[in-house]
């Protein structure tokens, strides 16, 4: 799985497929769920630390099968723009700038796709999926698929949710098919000229070049970030094996050389402790 994920490391999945198209999706969840087989969706690999040991099951890929764009004007003022999960946010944000269509700059510069993007509610201090996410589709495991409103999500800091019984009860094994955005047009230039000083403000706080997963730990809910606490406990540069935390950014853990899982599990731990035993959070 290295060869899938952001970080670089992680041993194999038990299988691995990058399914066509949706049929081609449809049949192999279905046939996974008849079977008792386990699966795990992917999109980029950027949220996930695997194992040195692999993952057990199936390893499902979406960015193949899932990668179109498409829009609707609306009659409130606004256009939606409907994004499969498998589409690289980085895409979404070009087309919504092409499009001059304004909602989505404050997503530049989050890897991952528009799948993880959501599950995740990602976001930064320019905003969140939750602002901008009109509806998703998913696909349940016996093959059906359902539309989710935008008021029955359930939006948290990085963690989206919704009631089980609106997928009979199939949580885990749901996977989400697309997003749709409701963008506002705007002034093409002035939504370009936002996403440079985004993207230059970015570059110059992480550490860009480097095999990552983007900022490790959710920041607490009032008081010093993530970094901030990492920083200020001495870790900043704090190396084991391959994997370092970043001299430049210290709620980016960094493959540095080679890492193995078992490098980040150890560094994630002693950071964990460090922080603990000195600001007493977790």
């Amino acid at each position: 799985m290295s060869r899938h994920t952001s970080l670089r490391v992680g041993g194999p999945a038990e299988v691995f497929v990058t399914p066509e198209n949706v049929e081609d999706l449809e049949t192999l969840v279905k046939w996974s769920w008849d079977r008792g087989l386990s699966y795990l969706i992917i999109g980029r690999g950027t949220n996930l630390l695997v194992k040195d040991n692999g993952i057990h099951g199936i390893a499902i890929k979406l960015t193949k099968c899932l990668k179109k764009i498409d829009q609707a004007d609306t009659n409130t003022g606004g256009v939606m723009v409907t994004a499969m999960a498998g589409v690289n946010l980085k895409t979404l944000c070009s087309y919504a700038l092409k499009q001059g269509l304004e909602g989505m700059n404050f997503a530049l510069g989050i890897p991952g796709t528009v799948g993880g993007g959501i599950i995740m509610n990602a976001g930064t201090s320019h905003g969140s999926m939750e602002n901008v996410l009109n509806s998703i589709d998913v696909l349940l495991p016996t093959g059906d698929t359902r539309r989710i409103k935008k008021e029955a999500l359930n939006f948290a800091y990085r963690k989206l949710s919704w009631n089980p019984e609106l997928t009979d009860g199939h949580r885990d094994q749901t996977v989400i098919l697309d997003g749709r955005f409701f963008l506002c047009p705007s002034d093409p230039e002035a939504l370009k000229r936002m996403a440079r000083e985004i993207i230059r403000t970015r570059k110059q706080g992480q550490p860009i070049g480097w095999p990552s997963a983007g900022c490790f730990f959710k920041n607490p809910a009032s008081g010093k970030t993530a970094g901030q606490l990492i920083e200020m406990a001495g870790l900043k540069g704090k190396s084991f094996g391959g994997a370092e935390i970043s001299s430049k950014h210290a709620n980016f853990f960094i493959n540095r050389h080679n890492a193995s899982a078992t490098d980040f599990l150890a560094l994630i731990d002693l950071a964990e402790k460090v922080v603990l035993e000195k600001f007493n959070v977790h």
